[in-house]
């Protein structure tokens, strides 16, 4: 921290963002010992917690890759990252943006515009993360050109992708088959990412999420990795954090009474 004064200023967010990058646990994987950094406009990105770390070596080494855990983990941030990288080095040729058309306690019916327009403002998160990596005019003439593509997941049916980087966000609202469609949308050449909290779940009651289902599906299956994020992963305020461990331990309570 002291050298970094050298370049910038310290404050407490990046303070904060230094203390994750430091591992308590004293867990040391071998698989993350060669730290992945991604080049963006921005500057360099890393993984500050293990978690992370993992989650960006999983992505470069598989074809499918599901990241899972609460909101402040950093699973879309760090996906749309590697889009971008994989973008600039010629990997991949266009980006998908996708996400479920699911109310988070709102109707979409009463939103203005057509499907593609409903669901833009959900997908704020992905489009503020491009920003910040590309600068808004590049990404406003990349979605011009049709290089990079926000898509509701109905419109992915009867879709095959090539050479394209796709992230699903949000994908603990989808229904079991669409998981399904999606997942079989993936063509040569191409790498998804599907991230999620399975703790907010917003589809109809009854309904099993397709992002809790997969998992006992395919986590045995090669070409597919598994992150699963935790509260110690939120790099956000520290009292985020606090928070979700709150929730965590409440609902812990709650069940062990209802039984």
């Amino acid at each position: 921290m002291y050298a970094a004064t050298e370049k910038e200023p310290l404050s407490s967010e990046h303070i904060h963002l230094y203390l994750k990058s430091i591992d308590i646990s004293n867990e040391i994987d071998n698989e993350i010992m060669d730290e992945i950094s991604i080049k963006t406009k921005r500057g360099l990105i890393r993984g500050r917690t293990n978690n992370q770390k993992k989650y960006l070596v999983n992505i470069k080494n598989h074809d499918i890759n599901f990241g899972i855990g609460p909101a402040g983990t950093g699973k879309t941030y760090l996906a749309v990252a590697c889009a971008v990288a994989a973008m600039e080095q010629d990997i991949a040729r266009r980006l998908v943006l996708v996400r479920p058309a699911v109310e988070a306690g709102e109707k979409l019916g009463f939103l203005p515009g057509d499907l593609v327009q409903k669901v833009d403002p959900y997908l704020r998160p992905l489009y503020d993360a491009l920003y910040e990596m590309l600068g808004f005019e590049k990404v406003s003439k990349l979605i011009e050109r049709n290089v990079i593509e926000v898509a509701p997941l109905a419109f992915m049916r009867g879709r095959t992708l090539n050479e394209a980087f796709i992230i699903l966000d949000e994908a603990q609202n989808t229904t079991i088959e669409q998981m399904k469609m999606f997942l079989t949308r993936i063509g040569f050449n191409s790498t998804a990412i599907i991230t999620g909290d399975i703790t907010q779940i917003d589809l109809p009651s009854g309904r099993i999420s397709g992002l809790k289902h997969v998992i006992d599906i395919l986590k045995d299956e090669k070409q597919i990795s598994f992150t699963f994020f935790k509260s110690k992963d939120v790099v956000r305020h520290a009292l985020v954090a606090r928070i979700l461990n709150a929730y965590e331990k409440y609902d812990s309570i709650t069940k062990k009474e209802d039984s």
